[in-house]
């Protein structure tokens, strides 16, 4: 099964994805990192998310782009996380998908996807601010609007997260498989 939560930042989504991922089973699990860590607050963050999963059975991959080469087999669940970093690296990192990255993005998915069970996947809702934002800015937020749709069109279950409280848009959460 393919599960897509979305929310604003410091909704809750991380921890929602993580309550999933123990539902699923105890099948050996991997967390796909996707956020560089650029500096100090990027470090804490990262710090913070692995101090929440300490406990929870995960091996952790860190992929900032080529998504498609990671290998997964032998995961029944990957929670991979987070779409944005992984749409932002693939856009302006070195080595990135650069213009191509939506079809690289949406590549690697269908990819792990064929590898694992169960696919659980974390993406930011940035579209709702109303601010005019550079052209740059506007190519990420486009690229990551193709790229959540192209995963909510994909997925069997769809979920956003407001203040912790799931608000499920497509599927079933409580169906395991």
């Amino acid at each position: 099964m393919l599960y897509l939560i979305t929310g604003g930042s410091g909704s809750g989504k991380s921890a929602y994805a993580e309550a999933v991922v123990q539902r699923l089973g105890n099948t050996p699990r991997l967390y796909i990192a996707t956020m560089y860590p650029f500096d100090g607050e990027c470090r804490e963050r990262i710090r913070r998310h692995r101090a929440m999963r300490a406990e929870k059975g995960f091996e952790t991959l860190e992929c900032y782009t080529g998504l498609k080469d990671a290998e997964v087999s032998g995961y029944g669940t990957v929670l991979l996380e987070c779409m944005s970093n992984l749409a932002a690296n693939e856009l302006y990192q070195e080595g990135g998908a650069g213009r191509q990255c939506v079809e690289a993005v949406l590549e690697g998915v269908r990819r792990i996807r064929e590898q694992c069970v169960h696919l659980v996947i974390v993406t930011n809702e940035i579209f709702s601010d109303g601010i005019e934002y550079d052209p740059e800015t506007r190519r990420y937020q486009q690229d990551l609007a193709v790229i959540n749709r192209e995963l909510a069109s994909m997925a069997d279950v769809v979920v956003e997260v407001v203040y912790s409280i799931p608000l499920v848009h497509k599927g079933n959460p409580e169906v395991t498989g």
